[in-house]
Parts: structure tokens; C-alpha cells; sequence
């Protein structure tokens, strides 16, 4: 698979992330003044395996996805007050924009890649897609991190099942369950 079927290719930015306040506020926005949608709302993203900075992280966030064209837009708002990637940002520029999204064929590959480049892992959390996300850090975060998506068939179908929502969307129904 070279070519995802939202149409971006593995290798390339899919997503631009968004840190924000309150997802439902994010989302009326997105539908009503980009009109973008429909989003698909997690509640709730917390395992036993996300690690930030080294250290087991226990933060919840809410996740909602949703797609501009070919571009998955996600809005994330932090929903307790534990040190995260989220928090890390809203602590030092506030709201807004947070990460980009590169869909890879090996994570771990581009960690050690990125790593040559004097990047480290800031959060990694393994995801329903199948495999595991990496944010990446080079010390300056300008302008947000980089988030390395496993390209499993899995995250090709959620991603593409998102996208082809959005073709065509007449503005009914704008919040569905991300599952």
C-alpha cells in the first residue's frame, strides 16, 4: 500500500493536530464557521501504555477527528490537569495548534531516524489502529511536534471510513461516536 484510500500517500503529513479548551466549542466552530464535518468524538484516550518523557503518563483526553479534503484534522482537549504533551503545550503557548501527523511504515525505524536528526520521543501510546504513535520533540517544538502513525490497514480504514463521511456531508448529524 502506497496510497491510503483518503487519498494521501504513507510517507507525507495526514493530519494537523489541534490542542483545544472544549472539543464540543472546537467542533461548533469547525462545523460552522469551516464548515468541516462530520467529527468523530472519543470521549476518553488513556491506556496502560502511554508514556511521557520516560514516565507512565495517566492523562485523559477527549480525541475528535474529523476531514478537510484530504487532510484528517484532530481536535484534543486535555480533561485533567496530569503532565502530557497536551498540558506541556497549553502550559507554554496556550490553545492551538500542537503536532503534525506523518503516516510511516515503521515507527521504530523513524524514531532512530529522527533521532540521528537530535529529535527524542516525547509521548508514545499505543492506538486501536493497530501499533503505536510517537510525538516527537527537537527541543524546540517549532512549530509543534511531529507525530509519527503507524500505516496499518487499520488506521487506513478508520481514517478513510472518517474521510468518505465528509464527501458530500450536508451538515446533519456533526458529532458521531468514534467507534
Amino acid at each position: 500500500m502506497t496510497k491510503f484510500g483518503f487519498g494521501q500517500d504513507i510517507g507525507r503529513i495526514i493530519q494537523t493536530a489541534y490542542v483545544v479548551k472544549d472539543i464540543h466549542a472546537a467542533i461548533d466552530w469547525w462545523v460552522t464557521s469551516a464548515q468541516t464535518g462530520p467529527w468523530f468524538l472519543l470521549d476518553h484516550f488513556l491506556a496502560d501504555d502511554h508514556v511521557y518523557r520516560g514516565q507512565k503518563s495517566t492523562a485523559d483526553v477527549a480525541i475528535a477527528m474529523g476531514f478537510a479534503g484530504s487532510m484528517c484534522i484532530e481536535l484534543i482537549q486535555p480533561l485533567d490537569g496530569e503532565p502530557s504533551v497536551y498540558k506541556e503545550t497549553v502550559d507554554q503557548r496556550g490553545y492551538g495548534f500542537h503536532h503534525l501527523g506523518l503516516a510511516v511504515a515503521d515507527v521504530d525505524a523513524e524514531i532512530d531516524a529522527y533521532r540521528a536528526k537530535g529529535y527524542e520521543v516525547a509521548f508514545r501510546a499505543g492506538v486501536p489502529t493497530g501499533g503505536a504513535v510517537a510525538y516527537l520533540d527537537n527541543g524546540e517544538n517549532d512549530p509543534g511536534f511531529l507525530e509519527l502513525i503507524p500505516a496499518t490497514p487499520g488506521m487506513d480504514d478508520v481514517f478513510t471510513r472518517f474521510w468518505a463521511a465528509s464527501q458530500n456531508w450536508d451538515g446533519s448529524n456533526p458529532v458521531r461516536p468514534f467507534g
